[in-house]
């Protein structure tokens, strides 16, 4: 589309509103910016967003607005189906994403990560493997720097590697990654899809463009990944393979159905990881110094090592990363010991998949510090590791109540008023041996601005102690 004198309304003015705005200002598109948050909010983004030569419009969107203009781009945050959307629509205007629009403007071979939990290790992981390969790498999307920023970026990358969310998707149209990588499916964001069901579709889109020669990596242990490879087209590989018996013979190999055929993919044995792809001998990885704890966070140096493997990197690469990648912040992130109690900061656990996820990683007693802004999800799958591996659960902002009615019953629990209150009732409770996990299964919206600020908050309340 040429975007000279088009009228283009972009929807949210955060940091993916605002590199929106930059890419259409800079190629001569008339810009309205609508956020329904007033311009004090909004801050530097607003001042930002005038400078560059966009008007604004504030508070309640207006309906005439939308259907008067040529293009619509949705940033993440905004739900794509809001009913002026819906209007501009049935005038015929087209409502877009920033990733739909970035796309249509990139031509090097993207590398696309989702999934309810994991993406970000992953993608960082996938990230680094291929620059320890020697190539040049632009990581982005729904992590660090949006995709349309590396349109006007200088230099070009060999790879694109993009963390995508189930919002993003929602709004693509020709988006096509040449490897799509589909973690996992749990509960999460039922505030904002109708079901769950709607959820699953939407993670679905990620394989929506690709073709034969494209390359799917899926979670074969994951029932809702498992309905929908169906009507997946590219090649298949997999990871969450179950191990043989036996390395004698044939590792990996053959269709996925069939008595005694293996599929292509990642297949773990203890510290050991075995990949094989078609028409390349089986590779060997070790995960001996892998340090991020979990049985989720192996997992995901498969998906990885596959991904990284489909997309030219070295085994030499591959594993240099495995060996001294340490993880990333407010992702089951070591803070501090006290006293003989660890401190572990999980402010990125934003559903009860994650939460669950993050206790399996430990086998010491757990003090649970949960709480923030519900998604509509259900806390009754916690009720079993919480009795097993809680030792008190303390419940904190605004699902506060709704926790401790599901999970009251299965471990010592109370709820407080405050998240540093939280963490000195974990300090009076822990004993040497303890881990005192910040796992909200929330969003943070109800006591911070996102979940970064919160993990932030609470290490300095461990640091207070």
């Amino acid at each position: 589309m040429n975007f000279e004198n088009k009228k283009v309304v972009v929807v949210g003015l955060a940091n993916t509103g605002l590199a929106v705005v930059r890419f259409l200002k800079k190629r001569g598109a008339h810009v309205v910016a609508a956020d329904i948050v007033s311009q004090d909010k909004l801050g530097h983004y607003a001042e930002d967003a005038l400078a560059m030569g966009a008007s604004l419009e504030l508070g309640p969107h207006k309906t005439e607005t939308f259907s008067a203009c040529d293009l619509i781009v949705v940033s993440p945050g905004v739900p794509h189906t809001i009913e002026c959307f819906q209007a501009a629509r049935a005038k015929g205007v087209p409502v877009i994403g920033e990733l739909e629009l970035a796309a249509r403007h990139i031509h090097e071979p993207i590398v696309a990560i989702s999934g309810t939990n994991g993406k970000t290790t992953t993608t960082s992981l996938v990230g680094e493997m291929l620059r320890a390969s020697g190539m040049d790498v632009f990581v982005g999307g729904n992590i660090g720097k949006p995709l349309i920023d590396y349109v006007d970026k200088g230099s070009r990358a060999d790879t694109i590697v993009a963390e995508v969310s189930s919002f993003q998707l929602d709004t693509v149209e020709s988006f096509h990654p040449k490897v799509g990588v589909l973690l996992n499916i749990t509960e999460d964001h039922l505030d904002r899809y109708t079901d769950f069901q709607g959820y699953v579709r939407s993670k679905g889109r990620l394989f929506e463009n690709q073709e034969s020669t494209d390359i799917a990596i899926l979670n074969q242990a994951d029932p809702w990944i498992g309905d929908l490879e169906k009507t997946v087209r590219a090649r298949k590989f997999y990871f969450n393979i179950p191990a043989r018996t036996s390395i004698t013979g044939p590792l990996l190999g053959g269709q996925r159905q069939g008595m005694g055929e293996r599929p292509y993919g990642a297949e773990m044995r203890g510290d050991e990881m075995i990949c094989c792809l078609p028409g390349d001998p089986a590779v060997m990885l070790s995960l001996a110094k892998f340090k991020l704890a979990g049985t989720h966070n192996s997992e995901n140096a498969a998906a990885a090592s596959l991904a990284a493997l489909s997309s030219g990197a070295s085994v030499s690469g591959i594993q240099k990363t495995l060996d001294t990648f340490r993880g990333l912040h407010h992702r089951l992130e070591y803070v501090k010991t006290i006293n003989g109690v660890a401190y572990y900061n999980d402010s990125k656990a934003t559903n009860v998949g994650a939460v669950l996820r993050a206790l399996e990683s430990f086998d010491a007693p757990v003090i649970l510090i949960m709480g923030g802004r519900d998604k509509g999800g259900s806390y009754a799958g916690l009720a079993g590791s919480v009795k097993a591996r809680v030792k008190k659960l303390i419940a904190i902002g605004e699902a506060k109540e709704s926790i401790l009615a599901v999970l009251d019953g299965f471990t010592n629990s109370e709820g407080a008023k405050s998240l540093d209150e939280a963490v000195r009732l974990a300090e009076k409770t822990g004993r040497p041996g303890d881990v005192v996990l910040l796992s909200p299964g929330g969003s943070s919206f109800d006591m911070f601005t996102d979940y970064a600020q919160r993990g932030q908050a609470f290490r300095r309340a461990v640091e207070s102690l």
